[in-house]
């Protein structure tokens, strides 16, 4: 079906988007129209809300320890959630839970903290796997945030199966932390990249994105919701071209995982990153998916910590995904956090 979403006004200094003579793109908000964009979540009119039906605003102030105070003599409101947003009292409690109750390096004892801590890490990952619809949770490999996602895939999967000539597809709308791991990747090994431009009602060309895409295409890295121009893309249907010219697709879901339904099986996406801070949920810490498959293939993209199996002096053998690509420990208190905002965001959406 289709739906009307609002685009932001420009201010007078924005620019429009544009590579047509030139690679350097110049980003910015466009002025304000309306956009028909298809959205396979929502099959309903939004209901007016009346003076007996309290604001979604009302009914979850209370939730957000932040929100009471008053700043120039009114409450707090806060709308910037595009950037980062804030967390409800159950989520601060995780964290203070974790502290007091079980603070201990996970997968690495054998005492009664450790093994509470390491329950709970990977409880986090099972809930994770559970709200994307992943078919196993070893598909969700805990990142410092969703950029670092992106350069785990750039690294590990395109150092190790992009070659000279090479084409990566993206479109000229996307996040810079989505498009410089891809350029210090093709600098390396000489692929090229391919950018989609915009159409004539401001959003990534879908009908030339599926024009651009050919058997030189090796993936194709694209937002499922921009927060910039309210597009969403058919992540589906360019995933379906995209595999039928042998091209995997990451999919940036930063701005989609915490609005609105996201079924990575549905999508059929290779790989797709979110972030934390997004969710109600701690600054760093964020999750890559990716299909089991891909994930084994894919050798370890920073040295150290949980990624080893075993070491010796003169080489190291390395550990099954999800372990492979974790090295840090710094985010075990961010991991019952991260549980908790997912469960909060799966119960506020029956509101």
């Amino acid at each position: 079906m289709e739906v009307l979403l609002p685009k932001l006004p420009s201010p007078s200094y924005c620019r429009s988007i544009t590579t047509r003579t030139t690679s350097r793109v110049r980003a910015g908000f466009r002025r304000l129209s309306y956009l028909h964009v298809r959205a396979s979540t929502v099959n309903q009119e939004v209901a007016e809300p009346t003076l007996s039906s309290p604001s979604l605003g009302h009914t979850t102030r209370p939730h957000f320890p932040i929100l009471h105070q008053e700043v120039n003599g009114s409450k707090l409101v806060y709308i910037d959630n595009a950037a980062t947003s804030q967390k409800p009292a159950a989520v601060v409690k995780a964290l203070q839970d974790y502290y007091e109750g079980y603070n201990s390096n996970v997968h690495r004892g054998i005492h009664y903290l450790s093994a509470k801590a390491t329950d709970e890490y990977e409880s986090a990952r099972r809930k994770v796997a559970a709200f994307i619809n992943a078919s196993d949770s070893r598909e969700i490999v805990f990142t410092r945030n969703a950029t670092e996602a992106i350069n785990l895939v750039a690294y590990s999967w395109g150092l190790s199966n992009l070659k000279q000539g090479d084409e990566i597809v993206l479109t000229v709308a996307e996040h810079h932390s989505a498009i410089v791991p891809w350029q210090l990747v093709a600098q390396k090994v000489g692929a090229v990249l391919k950018f989609v431009n915009l159409n004539q009602d401001e959003i990534p060309d879908i009908d030339k994105l599926k024009e651009v895409l050919s058997k030189k295409t090796k993936i194709v890295a694209v937002h499922h919701v921009s927060n910039v121009l309210a597009s969403v893309l058919p992540i589906r249907d360019i995933a379906h071209w995209a595999h039928g010219v042998g091209a995997k697709v990451l999919v940036d879901a930063c701005q989609s995982v915490p609005h609105m339904v996201v079924d990575v099986q549905n999508l059929d996406a290779d790989f797709l990153v979110a972030s934390s801070h997004k969710m109600c949920g701690p600054t760093g810490i964020g999750f890559l998916y990716g299909k089991m498959d891909l994930l084994s293939s894919m050798p370890p993209f920073l040295g150290g910590g949980e990624m080893i199996s075993d070491v010796y002096l003169d080489h190291s053998t390395y550990a099954e995904p999800p372990s492979r690509f974790v090295n840090f420990f710094f985010f075990n208190s961010s991991i019952p956090y991260l549980k908790n905002d997912i469960h909060w965001l799966g119960w506020r959406s029956q509101v």
